[in-house]
């Protein structure tokens, strides 16, 4: 019974099993272990796709597109900018890379393999993008800076020196760095600027009192051919002669220039230049030279008008000349 039985199962199965083809070649059990044996180092190797590559590829597109919204969110930056409002908006758009990567991922196990590298890869761009920013506020800043310095050598050579126009240049230049310079450069050239602002305006008060008392004189000397021959008021020349002792005999007396600036007088003398020189509507430093040219011809129009207008004096004087005397007295 068992025989027969047995017999019956062999027929079954021969009638089942089909023999393994493999190139057109009927196998045998020897070289169909030996096929086995060749899959399973293919599968060991990860040479056949497995479930698990499988969801890694399809991971790897997913993966490749939040990285590249992660980038195009990053690459719309205005950089230079802070470092902390850069940190934030790499939080904002990597939590929105990792949202759009959690909603299409396949997976779990091999999802958070690919989650990870995503997470890899977006911190390799973020270190550019902390490079780039770092390159850029270097790249402002030294630029604001030289803009500072050049204007500091401006006014240090006013035509009229004036600690209000130095002042207010010198906080303006400030004032402009403090809002324009951004990024992680921003502290470094902070300290640099606040030393050049500094020497630069004690090198201008080191020259400013002795450039101003050297203008004051020839001022003076100018006021005095000013009142006694183009003007002819005798007020505008005592005042102008007064001023010119005061600054002379001082100096004489007292030995040295530098004496003076200690003087009430000269802080007066210094507020009331200050005054005149530079204020918001006026600046003397600009306009000097064409005021003073406007008023020269207003001077000489008038003088010249007035004379040809009554008639009886000439522009120039004139000599009469007569032939037995020795003395030949000037004409009007």
């Amino acid at each position: 019974m068992y025989v027969k039985k047995r017999g019956q199962l062999k027929e079954l199965v021969a009638s089942i099993i089909r023999p393994k083809i493999v190139q057109g070649k009927y196998l045998n059990g020897k070289e169909f272990v030996s096929f086995l044996e060749q899959i399973l180092d293919a599968l060991n190797k990860g040479e056949i796709p497995s479930t698990g590559s499988l969801v890694e590829v399809f991971n790897k597109g997913i993966l490749e597109r939040c990285l590249k919204l992660y980038s195009e969110r990053m690459g719309k930056l205005r950089l230079p900018m802070p470092e902390q409002s850069l940190q934030d908006a790499h939080e904002r758009s990597r939590e929105e890379a990792m949202k759009a990567f959690e909603e299409q991922h396949f997976g779990r196990h091999h999802a958070k393999k690919s989650a990870d590298q995503l997470d890899e890869e977006m911190k390799e761009v973020f270190k550019n993008v902390i490079m780039t920013n770092e390159y850029q506020s270097t790249r402002l800043c030294e630029a604001l800076y030289t803009k500072c310095e050049d204007r500091m050598d401006q006014l240090q050579v006013l035509r009229l020196p004036t600690m209000a126009k130095f002042d207010a240049g010198l906080q303006q230049c400030n004032q402009s760095f403090e809002q324009e310079c951004v990024g992680p450069s921003k502290a470094n050239y902070e300290q640099r600027i606040m030393k050049m602002l500094g020497k630069s305006r004690s090198l201008f008060i080191k020259e400013y009192n002795q450039r101003l008392f050297n203008w004051l004189v020839a001022f003076s000397l100018v006021m005095v051919v000013i009142g006694r021959f183009i003007i002819k008021f005798i007020l505008v020349e005592m005042a102008a002669w007064i001023l010119f002792i005061f600054l002379e005999t001082y100096t004489r007396m007292f030995w040295s220039a530098e004496s003076l600036y200690y003087n009430p007088v000269w802080h007066f003398i210094v507020s009331a230049w200050e005054t005149i020189v530079y204020s918001p509507i006026l600046d003397l430093d600009r306009w000097a030279i064409p005021i003073a040219c406007m008023a020269a011809l207003g001077i000489l129009y008038c003088r010249c008008y007035g004379r040809r207008k009554h008639g009886s004096q000439w522009l120039l004087p004139l000599y009469n000349h007569q032939k037995g005397g020795s003395n030949r007295p000037r004409s009007d």
